[in-house]
């Protein structure tokens, strides 16, 4: 039996099976978006900061082949639990060294478990000058629809104030455990107080979400370039990794002469910081950095930009 579609507007939200936002094609109906210095590509780099539990909380919900170690195995899973902490031990002092070589201030995604119990790394962070957004409780903890209202508002809030404790300012941005969302997420999150969310991968440029209360703009992450996507599930050469990402930069610079374009690039420093594969992230934004129009911003400051300046459609 085929998906039956509600339509709100079918004439101008054409396939929409949802009202969170207004379906606009990229080179259609928009207006060119002019980046700080007439920059053709605003470059944000996301290194997220979760905690795998090492025994998974019952009644919660993660992703069944969730990325680490050899998959899942019997408790305690030893190899995936460690793996996974590599990236809080080791992998996230070169992470941020790269990133620190050119300039580029990190945007880090941190669950509560980590902001509670490394209080260590939120200071680093903090002397980095990075920004930190929310991100849930812990990797093995998603969002989904099976959540109640009240469950998905209370892990929200948990969230928040885990960040706000640890940082001193609540998060003003929010990147879900595996891109997790309830139907409700948006709302919710804009009624907590934050401003943009990484989840919505669909754009390469920002973009407004509908929300009663508050304000939300989504700063979509490029998917296929998340390492764990990339190099964890879908096992892609770390070379060949490298190419895409100068690849994926080298067509978005070229359309950036017309109307600025977003790079979103998402990292997880137990895999991209292991020694065999920290000199690919360098490399490819050693390529990057060295065009001229590249404007590097967090988070907050890319969508700052975009509200300020927001073009109206065409």
């Amino acid at each position: 039996m085929p998906v039956e579609r509600s339509y709100v507007f079918p004439e101008i939200h054409p396939g929409m099976d949802h009202d969170h936002y207004e379906w606009s094609p990229l080179n259609a109906t928009r207006a060119a978006i002019e980046w700080p210095g007439n920059a053709r590509v605003a470059l944000c780099v996301i290194v997220t900061l979760e905690h795998m539990e090492w025994s998974h909380p019952p009644e919660s919900y993660q992703v069944p082949n969730l990325a680490g170690g050899y998959g899942q195995g019997p408790f305690p899973n030893v190899s995936a639990w460690s793996h996974r902490e590599y990236g809080h031990r080791v992998g996230i002092f070169r992470v941020l060294n790269v990133l620190d070589k050119y300039g580029i201030k990190p945007t880090i995604a941190m669950d509560a478990l980590t902001a509670e119990n490394y209080p260590f790394l939120v200071r680093h962070c903090l002397g980095r000058s990075c920004e930190i957004i929310g991100h849930g409780i812990s990797v093995n903890r998603m969002i989904t629809s099976r959540m109640s209202e009240e469950e998905e508002r209370e892990y929200i809030r948990t969230s928040m104030e885990a960040v706000t404790r640890a940082t001193g300012k609540p998060p003003l941005g929010w990147l879900g455990p595996e891109y997790g969302e309830s139907t409700r997420t948006p709302q919710l999150l804009a009624r907590s107080g934050i401003r943009y969310v990484c989840d919505w991968v669909n754009d390469e440029q920002p973009y407004p979400l509908k929300v009663s209360q508050g304000e939300l703009y989504a700063l979509p992450i490029a998917l296929p370039l998340d390492d764990v996507n990339a190099l964890w599930d879908r096992r892609m050469d770390i070379d060949r990794y490298g190419e895409m990402i100068r690849e994926t930069f080298e067509t978005l610079y070229r359309e950036g002469a017309n109307s600025g374009r977003l790079l979103v690039l998402h990292v997880h420093p137990w895999l991209i910081g292991q020694p065999f594969r920290i000199g690919c992230l360098d490399a490819a934004l050693r390529h990057i950095v060295q065009h001229q129009g590249v404007w590097t911003a967090t988070g907050s400051e890319i969508i700052d930009w975009y509200k300020r300046n927001r073009p109206t459609a065409r």
